[in-house]
């Protein structure tokens, strides 16, 4: 199969969809790889190093017209032009929140599978899991970032200080990036509750000592004034984000608190948040630092591409050497990727967000 490796393009984003050592085990099992020049090499990855492994250096334009195209984030309009029809499209899509991408990608005939809806054999997320791990550390980074003067922020130190009391942190669901939040605010020194409505992903982290509590809307909205940082980390696979913090929840939180929403790429669980991005991704709303980037682990470009291809791995070479049918038949956890096919989604809970059916 040939596959196509492009530069990610997206505002501030470094990771690259294959690394040299993808390459070297795709080219050894007899597929062909063509990979975008420079499109490693922010992180270390130079075109020297895909060349040794067996990929070919092309543009843009040639990096698209594969079989195969791998990309780390949804492609940009600009990129929708150089998918052609029939085209294998494997990367996140987030379709639920970008109507006008996934119509895109119908019209142009693309067959878009999605990291963000593969699951594993126990009904997990395995491609998502790696990024939102990277997302929910990253998320208490920039929330401390956010609690600063200069941001707008209350000026609170997350860990405290001798004497005075650290920043309380409400973490909004207890997956993957919600767990990662919450035990490093903790490592932090920041005082930590976690709220969710399933008890066995509230029950490791209260066996570490962290605070939890069943989330329901008037105990979110009771806690909001309380707190100095808010990670909206709530998830729902292919759908829209659920709006967990109303406008007036937010108006009634501490002048300069912070929300993190994690949730953005989903369209954001707060009423008040927007998309932002690393150029710009701070912004005030109702007296609180919203910080709400869509592509967090671009924070950390390198760890987040050596971590998001060992996932990835796998899957690329399921579908090069099986063909895409034959993949999706063998795997019925690769078939829950499927988003887009014939021009028409046709994965259920993406079209039941987009209106479809």
């Amino acid at each position: 199969m040939k596959i196509g490796v492009p530069k990610e393009i997206k505002d501030h984003e470094f990771r690259v969809s294959l690394t040299p050592h993808g390459a070297r085990e795709l080219t050894d099992a007899g597929h062909e790889v063509f990979v975008e020049r420079q499109a490693g090499s922010a992180i270390g990855l130079p075109d020297s190093a895909y060349e040794e492994s067996g990929a070919v250096l092309v543009d843009a334009e040639a990096a698209f017209a594969q079989e195969l195209v791998l990309k780390v984030k949804e492609p940009q309009s600009s990129e929708c032009e150089m998918l052609e029809p029939g085209t294998v499209l494997f990367g996140y899509l987030h379709l639920a929140s970008t109507p006008a991408l996934a119509h895109e990608l119908a019209k142009g005939g693309v067959i878009a599978v999605g990291y963000e809806t593969v699951t594993d054999k126990g009904g997990k997320l395995p491609l998502l899991s790696p990024m939102s791990q990277i997302a929910g550390r990253l998320a208490i980074q920039e929330g401390a970032i956010g609690l600063t003067m200069p941001k707008g922020g209350n000026g609170v130190l997350l860990s405290g200080a001798y004497g005075v009391p650290p920043a309380r942190v409400m973490v909004v669901g207890a997956g993957t990036v919600g767990a990662n939040a919450a035990r490093l605010a903790h490592a932090m020194g920041g005082d930590v509750i976690v709220f969710d409505v399933k008890g066995d992903a509230l029950s490791p982290l209260e066996q570490s000592g962290i605070k939890t509590c069943y989330s329901g809307k008037d105990s979110i909205e009771a806690m909001l004034p309380e707190v100095d940082i808010v990670i909206c980390a709530a998830l729902i696979p292919g759908r829209h984000a659920p709006k967990m913090i109303s406008r007036e929840m937010v108006k009634g939180m501490k002048r300069g608190s912070v929300i993190v929403d994690v949730s953005i790429d989903q369209g954001g669980s707060s009423e008040t948040s927007r998309p932002t991005t690393h150029s710009d991704p701070f912004y005030v709303e109702e007296g609180v630092v919203h910080y709400c980037v869509t592509n967090m682990p671009a924070l950390a470009s390198k760890t987040a591409t050596l971590s998001l291809t060992q996932a990835t791995l796998p899957y690329i070479l399921k579908i090069a050497n099986l063909g895409l049918d034959n993949a999706l038949q063998a795997d019925k956890g690769l078939e829950g990727g499927l988003q887009i096919r014939e021009g028409k989604i046709v994965h259920p809970a993406v079209a039941e967000a987009l209106g479809r059916i």
